[in-house]
């Protein structure tokens, strides 16, 4: 059994991880960790998980030795801890966007002020298993994407990888889970309720994260709040560079996510449910695309769609968590979503 420790486990991801971690059949839950909640039951924050766990939460400082570290702090503090961190556990695998950009250049360009330890950045593999699988095998040093931009890139990688991008242009519509469970103006019931707010119609941090793993600057991305508690979806405005028809489009998804076990092509005929919803998505691991190709320009638009509190966060981050173990990559992950939710 692998034994494992979440630290910041008392947020909405962390709620998430440990749900999964608690019934991965080669994982034994340590310790959990939570500064403002130390001492109090993990069912006091997560009350779906009564009767599951007797687990209590501990402050950091009584952490002990473990297999695995997952660390779910707010973003900033695990790099200012690493060395701490890696004297605890042999395997790191951070849900922050610490370690996200690999380039100390472009992280201060992302996040406005110097990485604390730039020289430790290439040391994480990005942790999007579809794109960063083989260097996932064994790997030591595993960083989270970001939900945004992990419904982004999912949707778009095969699309620049086949070449036939001029550029894109990315709407996505998120949920309130997305900020956290810390207590804002913004997440006020009565100045969410019925919103659609845009937030970030330029310059979002998660476009690092987009155009260093497409390898591509020619995206341009806005985000925007809906009245959803779970999931993002994601639209994109694709501008081909050849004249494809559809059966082209399914050649290049096909060939890219086939036996990709997490990402499912949705484009029915009939129904309601043609395109990708994540409502439908719920709890599960899964990332949903589809498209449609535009008869009257040189437009392909691609529609994307996750919880991101799992295939953009606590799920994908055991996805990674079984690749670097060698564990099936889906084991613990194959709970499909809930319909009507």
């Amino acid at each position: 059994m692998i034994r494992v420790s979440i630290v910041g486990a008392s947020g909405y991801t962390g709620g998430d991880l440990l749900r999964i971690l608690l019934f991965h059949p080669e994982v034994e839950i340590q310790q959990v960790t939570s500064e403002r909640h130390a001492g109090k039951m993990v069912s006091n924050l997560h009350p779906n998980l009564r009767k599951i766990t007797k687990l209590k939460f501990v402050p950091i400082d009584e952490l002990e030795p473990c297999d695995v570290l997952f660390l779910g702090l707010p973003h900033g503090h695990m790099m200012n801890r690493l060395d701490e961190f890696e004297a605890l556990a042999d395997t790191l695998i951070d849900l922050s966007a610490d370690f996200r950009i690999s380039d100390p250049v472009a992280y201060e360009t992302w996040y406005g002020k110097p990485h604390a330890c730039p020289d430790r950045l290439k040391d994480f593999v990005y942790g999007i298993p579809e794109l960063h699988r083989e260097e996932m095998k064994g790997a030591k040093r595993i960083s989270g994407a970001g939900c945004n931009a992990t419904a982004t890139i999912l949707a778009l990688h095969p699309l620049y990888q086949a070449g036939i991008v001029e550029s894109s242009v990315v709407e996505v519509k998120a949920g309130s889970s997305q900020g956290g469970n810390a207590v804002s103006e913004s997440s006020h019931h009565p100045e969410r309720s019925g919103a659609v707010r845009s937030y970030k119609p330029t310059a979002h941090r998660h476009l690092g994260e987009i155009q260093q793993s497409l390898g591509a600057s020619n995206i341009h991305f806005s985000a925007t709040s809906i009245e959803m508690v779970r999931g993002i979806l994601a639209t994109s405005h694709v501008f081909l560079n050849k004249d494809l028809e559809e059966k082209d489009i399914w050649k290049i998804y096909r060939s890219a996510y086939g036996d990709e076990p997490f990402i499912r092509i949705v484009k029915e005929r009939t129904g309601i449910h043609r395109y990708p919803e994540p409502k439908l998505l719920a709890g599960s691991n899964y990332c949903d695309i589809g498209f449609e190709r535009d008869p009257l320009s040189n437009r392909l638009v691609v529609i994307s769609a996750i919880d991101n509190l799992m295939k953009g966060a606590a799920g994908q981050a055991v996805q990674a968590f079984n690749i670097s173990k060698g564990f099936d990559e889906t084991t613990g992950l194959h709970f499909p979503g809930l319909h009507p939710a």
